[in-house]
């Protein structure tokens, strides 16, 4: 039924890792109906790319493997040099010297299109929390610390949220300490905010505050989204399946992303696309 679908109270579970993390052939086809391998990573490299579509400019912080993946396949698919991207711990996809204060100053400038937050605790309202849980004073858990997450999040017109964990445990119903606010009062100007949330589970878009559910990632459900999702969102009447990667996309990754990417995240790029071993090899 369409409409929203309201957090159910079940207790708390974790995302558990699978086995083997590749989709195998057969589980699902690519647009010309021919089935692919893929891994998780390289799904949802792919769902980013296509909500970065063709902008200006993309900048990724640090330890940010997979929405660096997705920024620099954008810039490949869309094969006319865009968007720059920026990686902050690249020499070579940076033109940053002075690390983050550049980049502000950058976004403040209306210079970045596209960036990435994630945080320890996301809420219906796509507030983040990256400082601690509990108590402030006596907190449960510490967090790394807001940095200028609230800042990007006000000014850069495309925020995507990311979180590789879909639990009850990061996607609650409130974050115990906001630091970067989804929504703002309408009297405070705000050029930029949320558009979406990935998770290693589906896709949800955000609009006027709340959360939909815009697909579901293949090999997962509707109802296994509902009960490891802490807070209530939308859902049309029916929920399409993620699309898969194109044999295509997936040339681009493993042949061209990857080895740029190996410049930044060398174990990640080994690991997902075996760079220097033929992690495909049949």
């Amino acid at each position: 039924m369409a409409g929203l679908v309201p957090a159910i109270p079940i207790r708390e579970t974790q995302c558990q890792p699978k086995r083997d993390r590749r989709v195998k052939p057969g589980d699902d086809s690519g647009e010309d109906g021919v089935s692919v391998s893929f891994r998780p990573e390289e799904l949802l490299a792919d769902v980013i790319a296509r909500l970065i579509g063709d902008v200006r400019h993309v900048a990724v912080g640090n330890a940010s493997p997979i929405p660096a993946t997705a920024a620099l396949l954008a810039r490949e698919q869309n094969g006319n040099g865009r968007p720059y991207v920026s990686l902050l711990q690249s020499r070579k996809h940076n033109f940053f010297t002075d690390g983050a204060r550049e980049l502000f100053d950058c976004a403040g400038q209306g210079r970045i299109d596209v960036f990435f937050l994630s945080g320890g605790q996301i809420d219906g309202a796509g507030n983040v929390n990256l400082v601690s849980t509990g108590d402030y004073a006596h907190p449960q858990v510490r967090f790394p610390g807001s940095f200028g997450s609230a800042y990007l999040y006000y000014v850069v017109p495309k925020v995507i949220l990311f979180r590789t964990e879909h639990s009850r445990r990061t996607l609650v119903p409130k974050v115990d300490f906001i630091s970067a606010p989804g929504s703002n009062a309408p009297n405070v100007y705000r050029s930029g905010g949320p558009i979406a949330l990935v998770t290693n589970r589906c896709l949800f878009s955000f609009a006027d505050g709340r959360f939909t559910l815009a697909s579901v990632h293949p090999g997962h459900s509707v109802e296994e989204v509902r009960e490891h999702t802490g807070f209530g969102f939308e859902r049309p009447a029916s929920v399409p399946q993620t699309p898969p990667p194109s044999p295509e996309t997936l040339k681009l990754l493993r042949e061209v992303v990857a080895p740029q990417l190996a410049e930044v995240y060398p174990q990640f790029a080994a690991q997902v696309f075996g760079v220097g071993a033929p992690a495909f090899a049949k």
